[in-house]
């Protein structure tokens, strides 16, 4: 019952994924009223899902803290409950990003020695694997020692769901030089610096460096993430608006389109948003992947996609041996944040 167009575009995802993909199963958690007729006019969904009834929803500007305490029953709070309880595999949200965090973090629960779950996903770039990034907005401030949990995670997600064998990380910053930066992330620079992993660690990158493909995996708190995120997407919503503007703009252009539209529609492919859409809360025990609230069907499949590929993938297991391979330095992390807290 999430996101802008729900239920329309969440039911049409699946009847999408349901079309071409004859194992998965569904458990569909909302207004029976609203979905029913909707599923009347999919062609591949029937038969292939479970309907739970609830008039309970998280609305979009709802404090995350009221929707974790007061609506218990809500569609989003049932679906969190039964990858607990495993009747389902995976959680896949377009709702409120804030309450779907907090409820999987205290339904689901960090994975050991992980603080905070992070958003996670992968970004194109000018080579073909693609930038992790994280945090896309789950923690606004982030201390060194989270920080470097995102760095282990991002690092564990490279390997995994890009199958980067040797990640490289960068940590987002406002200029490459070691004098520039906060606190913390001058503070994580040197953990990396001195971890197990410093032989995967690359440096401070700018934004630029995502889109160029400079490192694997590129980390950031989540105010700075999420505002990075949105200024890629919308830069890439208007240069497809300027292309499609540009070819219509005369009869030579449209017939220049014709020579051209395979290799534009390459290009503009893979900077569509919906076909990027779909991200992990990683650090959980469980699969949640959060949609795009804006997206429409073809987006919301995307992100259907990306869970799946996540458990096929085990990509929760493939982390926790990542952080128990890493254990003493997440620890360390740890240790190094609270002296520097104590000392100030």
């Amino acid at each position: 019952m999430g996101g802008d167009r729900a239920p329309q575009v969440v039911i049409e995802g699946a009847d999408i994924i349901a079309s071409n993909n004859f194992e998965v199963q569904f458990l569909l958690f909302g207004n029976s009223k609203k979905i029913l007729p909707i599923i009347n006019h999919c062609r591949y969904l029937k038969g292939r899902f479970n309907l739970i009834h609830t008039d309970e929803e998280v609305p979009a500007d709802e404090k995350p803290s009221n929707a974790l305490r007061k609506l218990t029953k809500s569609s989003m709070r049932l679906a969190i409950d039964a990858v607990k309880d495993g009747k389902a595999q995976a959680i896949i949200s377009a709702g409120n990003t804030g309450a779907l965090m907090a409820i999987a973090k205290v339904v689901l629960r960090p994975l050991p020695l992980i603080d905070r779950p992070a958003i996670v996903t992968s970004i194109p770039n000018k080579k073909n694997k693609g930038t992790v990034f994280l945090d896309m907005g789950a923690n606004i401030e982030c201390d060194s020692a989270v920080l470097f949990q995102f760095a282990v995670m991002g690092r564990a997600f490279a390997k995994s769901a890009l199958k980067i064998e040797n990640p490289k990380i960068g940590i987002l910053n406002v200029g490459s030089e070691e004098l520039k930066g906060h606190e913390h992330v001058k503070n994580v620079a040197n953990i990396l610096k001195n971890s197990d992993l410093k032989n995967d660690f690359y440096g401070y990158v700018e934004g630029d460096d995502i889109a160029k493909g400079t490192v694997d995996v590129v980390v950031t708190d989540g105010f700075t993430g999420n505002i990075t995120l949105k200024t890629i997407e919308g830069t890439a919503k208007f240069i497809t608006s300027l292309v499609k503007e540009g070819f219509t703009s005369s009869i030579w252009a449209k017939i220049g389109y014709l020579f051209a539209s395979n290799s534009i529609t390459k290009a503009t492919r893979k900077i569509d948003p919906r076909l990027n859409n779909g991200a992990m809360l990683v650090g959980l025990n469980g699969i949640a992947v959060k949609s795009h609230g804006s997206t429409d069907s073809i987006g919301f499949s995307n992100a259907i996609k990306v869970a799946i590929s996540l458990l096929e993938n085990q990509i929760n297991d493939k982390i926790i041996a990542e952080i128990k391979a890493n254990e003493s330095a997440i620890s360390n992390a740890l240790n190094s944040t609270n002296s520097s807290s104590e000392s100030n």
